[in-house]
């Protein structure tokens, strides 16, 4: 696994993309694995900060109980029609690890938005990736670029 600092060393200009792509609506979409299996999706608030990738979510929450059980995910940007057309598509998939030692972040989140919400009101969660996708439009092809964590990355133009 890598972490997002080791990935954006390795391919700034497609991390930066990416990151772009989430930063462009706060609101994205994570799959986690229910206990029988089955995919769940539900809403959550990526955070890039300090070198990694972040979410918090409300506390023993399906989707955190998911991904304490089974740390699998995959996490997709807020897109619309519009949105694809001029500014592209992004999805992360890794392994998401349970954080307790949440002061750090929690000063840092504080001192970026103003929110201090108190460590026992958020589970969070450091995700480490595996798979980074883009998506954009040019004239009339889809253009992929995906790197996949010891393989590199891939370019594949779609008509």
């Amino acid at each position: 696994m890598a972490t997002w600092a080791e990935f954006a060393s390795e391919q700034p200009d497609l991390a930066a993309f990416v990151e772009s792509r989430f930063a462009a609506d706060r609101h994205a979409l994570i799959a986690t694995l229910r206990k029988d299996g089955a995919p769940r999706i539900s809403g959550v608030e990526p955070d890039f900060t300090r070198g990694e990738l972040w979410a918090g979510m409300m506390p023993d929450s399906l989707k955190s109980r998911d991904l304490r059980r089974d740390p699998r995910f995959s996490l997709h940007c807020n897109t619309t029609t519009a949105s694809m057309t001029e500014a592209g598509d992004a999805k992360i998939s890794g392994t998401a690890e349970f954080w307790t030692d949440k002061d750090v972040y929690l000063k840092d989140l504080f001192d970026r938005t103003g929110w201090e919400p108190k460590p026992e009101e958020i589970d969070l969660f450091r995700f480490d990736v595996t798979e980074v996708v883009s998506l954009t439009v040019e004239g009339d092809g889809m253009i992929v670029l995906s790197w996949h964590e010891g393989r590199g990355t891939r370019r594949v133009t779609k008509k």
